[in-house]
């Protein structure tokens, strides 16, 4: 099954020397108006246009300000990337805010109390999150409950349970010292680790990039999130586009029961979706958990609701069926720069809210201008 709602540009058929006038090219002014990335990649090129005029001496546009903004929108990504393949499908996640803090909490346990390794700690925490994430789906599909009440309920359960566990055994709402003995490790550097440190060294002794009074690099290297990001965006986007749980994606997401009558198996893939969604948060949970050495049950705030965000601003249909990763990658790339911009511009960080809902509206229209394109198009 091919990807249902979004149009290709198509062949010439000749017949008899003649072109068959049932098909014809479609325009590319319409094709790319119909591509979900259109919006956020407009909006990418604004915001760093206006931040490359109004902060551009400040420093953000140096290596470590750069890096700065880029660890900010690398955080957002990765969960953009699972909530925009989830919102494809046709369903939301609204615990995966939740699941942050759990996850962070479930792997300090482990370590601090229980005694095992951080590397068992971490595998451990992965199974349990795709356990929650097999649950979230299970229930969705057993029940035909909205994925929206159903994740909501795992929500408040996955926030309290971090609360219980982390003052139970702990009796505070923290779990410190999480990584001491092992900050060298080779666990820890794969995901808070930074790549390229002798190359940002070079870079520096030859005055390409900002270097300190003994002549080292003011920016260390590439964050290990960062690189996990660009790995995520195109590892989503193949699976989109290249592989044949891509095609079941779309099609679930476009009409459920088409695709049920096509042999879809429409549930496993919503299942899967929900461990995908699940497993992503848990990566950032290790992430973050790793590069502060603790945990905390206020991790992941809110979280949700910015990768919902990411999401629609992205470019994906808030009905399912149509959008991709790559405007997820775009807006959570202006989210990193305007929330860090605002620092060099010196404005009050208040205006970033009124930001972020003026773009919340602006989105929704753009997504239902596209919405009724897309639908006369098929």
């Amino acid at each position: 099954m091919t990807e249902p709602v979004v149009p290709r540009k198509l062949s010439l058929i000749r017949k008899g020397g003649a072109t068959d006038e049932r098909i014809h090219a479609v325009p590319l002014a319409s094709r790319l108006i119909q591509r979900p990335e259109l919006g956020a990649l407009a909006g990418t090129i604004l915001v760093l246009g206006f931040f490359a005029v109004t902060a551009g001496d400040s420093g953000m546009f140096g290596s470590q300000g750069i890096l700065n903004f880029l660890e900010v929108s690398a955080e957002l990504g990765i969960l953009a990337v699972a909530i925009s393949i989830l919102m494809i499908g046709g369903e939301f996640d609204l615990s995966v805010g939740s699941m942050i803090a759990f996850a962070g909490i479930f792997m300090g346990l482990c370590v601090t109390v229980l005694g095992l390794p951080l590397w068992l700690a971490i595998l451990l925490t992965f199974a349990v999150a795709a356990l929650v994430g097999c649950m979230n789906g299970y229930l969705l599909v057993r029940t035909g409950l909205p994925s929206f009440i159903v994740t909501l309920a795992s929500m408040y359960l996955l926030r309290g349970a971090s609360l219980v566990m982390a003052r139970s055994f702990t009796g505070r709402t923290q779990i410190p010292n999480i990584t001491d003995g092992a900050q060298d490790s080779f666990i820890v550097q794969l995901f808070a680790g930074k790549v390229g440190r002798d190359l940002f060294i070079w870079l520096a002794h030859h005055g390409v990039i900002e270097a300190d009074s003994k002549g080292m690099p003011m920016a260390e290297g590439i964050p290990m999130s960062l690189v996990w990001w660009i790995v995520l965006v195109a590892a989503g986007t193949w699976l989109l586009l290249r592989s044949t749980f891509g095609n079941w994606v779309f099609a679930v997401g476009g009409n459920q029961v088409a695709a049920r009558n096509c042999g879809v198996p429409v549930n496993r893939v919503k299942i899967i979706l929900f461990v995908i969604s699940a497993c992503t948060a848990t990566l950032l949970a290790t992430i973050q958990v790793l590069e502060a050495g603790s945990a905390d049950t206020l991790r992941g705030l809110q979280k949700e609701f910015e990768a919902i965000i990411a999401s629609v601003i992205g470019g994906n249909l808030l009905t399912g069926g149509y959008g991709s990763v790559i405007g997820g990658m775009f807006w959570a790339l202006i989210f990193g720069t305007v929330s860090t911009g605002i620092f060099y511009t010196g404005v009050d960080t208040d205006w970033f809210r009124i930001f972020l809902g003026a773009m919340i509206i602006v989105a929704v229209l753009f997504n239902d201008f596209i919405r009724r394109r897309v639908t006369r198009s098929q």
